[in-house]
């Protein structure tokens, strides 16, 4: 069994959320007695935050430059980021670890791709949203067309990521909300949707939903614990 090496803490909320899945999937795996073989760097996720808000976008990266290097010393086989914002670093991650990096884009395009959708909404934070480094790879790597809510619901999707599901927050007002902007999504041709913040799981669900729903977190644990094993 390889080693993962999990970068954490944003937040570690869903963190924790990572860690649960991947031993649950290698016992389900391996049977008996086993767990996975990880190690978890985790950073002080107001540091990242503030650095976010502030676009000091190469100094957050730097941070997980330094958790991976740390990672590799530690014995880690592969590097995940365990959030999906941050993966605006992962080039910058991988240029300085010589580790595979399991990026959580891939892996979820792969399962979109699998189920046979290809217009797909997508749910995260206004840098996941907005940014690039994210639609622009499920579109240019795997031919996904990507749709994102109107400018009013995506501060209404970051507001509650950051105010209340960081922070292990869960309102039923907030969860209304996101089904009105998902169902919104839906009538504007979203076959599918990706909750593309690893914390969106902890609000809704797949039974709260009339399209498929992609929960990023367990995508990426899941295909943390197939790279584990294979």
């Amino acid at each position: 069994m390889k080693t993962i090496g999990m970068i954490g803490g944003m937040s570690w909320e869903s963190s924790l959320e990572y860690y649960r899945i991947v031993n649950e999937g290698i016992k389900t795996r391996l049977g008996g007695l086993h767990s996975a073989k990880c190690l978890m760097y985790s950073v002080d996720f107001a540091e990242v935050e503030a650095l976010q808000h502030t676009g000091q976008w190469d100094a957050a990266g730097r941070m997980l430059v330094e958790a991976a290097e740390a990672l590799q010393k530690g014995g880690a086989d592969f590097i995940v980021i365990c959030t999906n914002t941050m993966h605006i670093s992962a080039d910058m991650v991988q240029a300085a670890v010589p580790l595979p990096l399991l990026h959580i884009a891939d892996a979820t395009a792969e399962r979109v791709q699998a189920s046979g959708i290809r217009r797909i909404g997508l749910l995260g934070t206004r840098f996941t949203m907005e940014k690039d480094f994210y639609k622009g790879r499920l579109t240019d790597k795997f031919g996904l067309e990507v749709s994102i809510p109107d400018a009013p619901q995506r501060e209404i999707i970051h507001r509650i990521i950051y105010e209340e599901l960081v922070l292990g927050i869960i309102r039923p007002e907030s969860r209304q909300q996101y089904l009105e902007i998902m169902a919104d999504m839906v009538a504007k041709g979203a076959e599918g949707i990706i909750l593309g913040c690893t914390e969106i799981g902890l609000l809704v669900s797949q039974a709260e939903s009339a399209v498929p729903l992609f929960d990023t977190t367990r995508i990426h644990a899941e295909a943390a614990v197939e790279w584990a094993i294979r």
